[in-house]
């Protein structure tokens, strides 16, 4: 297939169902030419590498995040919604019995600490959500439905790292302990706010 013959978002959306289920270095060009249903030659003529295409497929990811966003965005009293993404989390790691977790969290595990293009994806799709975070849990300060005695950018880093860490959680976690394990953290990072 000739690189004119595609979607080059439609392939890095296929990517990325690849890389997300088998990591960035276990992911061969076999397996993405047979996820993808494209040749070697044109895949490397449309991405230039493997990881040209891992940073495409980065990118279409926050794509799938923006929901998250827009809940936060959303109408309703801030704590509600902030509850909702978590247990959103919860449902998404129970959900998925591959336990793919989050293709950002992911990266960021097996790549950023080494490569710096994947780290400014990651550490952008971050940025986004933590953003939406701090903004909703301002709101709830003026609102007085959220105590104002921290930064909200504070707390939003928090709910941050607690969305990222139920991530690692559900996926490193004990089959028969991961749900508790989950709805314990919901239910503290609540009492945090």
């Amino acid at each position: 297939m000739r690189p004119k013959d595609f979607e080059p978002d439609a392939v890095a959306d296929a990517a990325m169902q690849v890389f997300w289920q088998r990591g960035y270095a276990a992911t061969s060009i076999q397996d993405l030419v047979d996820g993808t249903g494209l040749a070697r030659s044109s895949l490397y003529n449309a991405f230039d590498s493997k990881h040209g295409l891992y940073r495409r497929a980065l990118q279409r990811y926050q794509r799938l995040t923006a929901a998250n966003i827009d809940l936060l965005a959303g109408p309703g009293p801030v704590k509600g919604r902030i509850r909702q993404l978590l247990m959103r989390i919860v449902d998404d790691e129970l959900g998925n019995p591959r336990r793919r977790g989050c293709l950002a969290v992911n990266a960021s595990i097996e790549l950023a600490g080494h490569d710096d293009a994947v780290a400014e994806i990651t550490a952008h799709n971050f940025l986004r959500l933590e953003n939406a975070l701090e903004a909703a849990l301002r709101q709830g300060q003026q609102s007085g439905e959220i105590a104002a005695r921290q930064s909200p950018r504070a707390l939003a880093s928090f709910v941050l790292c607690t969305i990222q860490g139920m991530r690692v959680l559900g996926k490193g976690s004990a089959r028969r302990t991961r749900r508790q394990r989950l709805l314990d953290i919901v239910e503290v990072a609540m009492q945090t706010l």
